[in-house]
C-alpha cells in the first residue's frame, strides 16, 4: 500500500467513520454518566440543543451559500467521502458531532472524554475538507452553529446536581 493510499484511507475513515466514533463514545457517556433521576431533563436539553442548531443551520443555508458546487466538483475529481446532495454550507457532519461533544461536556463534565470528542471533531472537519466534500468555511460554520445550539445549556437550572467524572454532586 502506498503512502497516498494510506492517506486516502485515513481521510475517508475520519471523514465518514469519525462520526460513528463520536456517536458511540458520546452516546455511552450520555447514557451511563448522567444520573438516572436527571436523564429525562438532560435528554430534552440535548434534543433542544440539536434542534436549535439544525434550525439555525437550515436558516443560514437557505439565505447564504458561498458555493453552488462542492470542492471536488469544482476540481473535476471524485468525492473522497460521503456527502449529501446540497451545496455544503454548513457541514452537517461537523454540526452533528459538535452538538454531541457539547452535550457530553455540559451534561457530564467529563473532561477527558470531551477533549477526545473535540479532537475527533477537528479530525472530522479536516478530513471533510481533505476529502473535497467541504470548504474550510463549511466545517467552521458547522462547528460554530453546533456551538450556538449549545447555548441552550445556559438555561440549565443552577440548583441541579452537576456530574463530576461520572459522579453526581451539588
Amino acid at each position: 500500500m502506498t503512502l497516498d493510499q494510506v492517506t486516502q484511507l485515513l481521510i475517508r475513515f475520519f471523514a465518514d467513520g469519525g462520526v460513528v466514533l463520536v456517536v458511540l463514545i458520546g452516546g455511552a457517556a450520555l447514557l451511563f454518566k448522567i444520573p438516572k433521576g436527571q436523564r429525562w431533563q438532560a435528554y430534552l436539553r440535548i434534543l433542544m440543543a440539536g434542534l436549535i442548531a439544525y434550525l439555525v443551520a437550515q436558516l443560514l443555508a437557505s439565505i447564504y451559500q458561498p458555493e453552488t458546487e462542492r470542492p471536488f466538483q469544482l476540481l473535476g475529481q471524485q468525492a473522497g467521502a460521503l456527502y449529501l446532495n446540497n451545496p455544503g454550507f454548513p457541514s452537517d457532519h461537523t454540526l452533528f458531532v459538535t452538538v454531541i461533544a457539547a452535550a457530553v461536556w455540559f451534561e457530564t463534565r467529563m473532561k477527558k472524554t470531551t477533549i477526545l470528542l473535540a479532537v475527533l471533531v477537528v479530525l472530522i472537519a479536516v478530513a471533510r475538507v481533505a476529502a473535497g466534500v467541504h470548504t474550510p468555511l463549511d466545517v467552521i460554520g458547522g462547528i460554530v452553529i453546533g456551538l450556538v445550539g449549545a447555548l441552550w445549556y445556559f438555561n440549565k437550572p443552577s440548583g441541579q446536581k452537576r456530574v463530576q467524572n461520572g459522579k453526581s454532586s451539588r
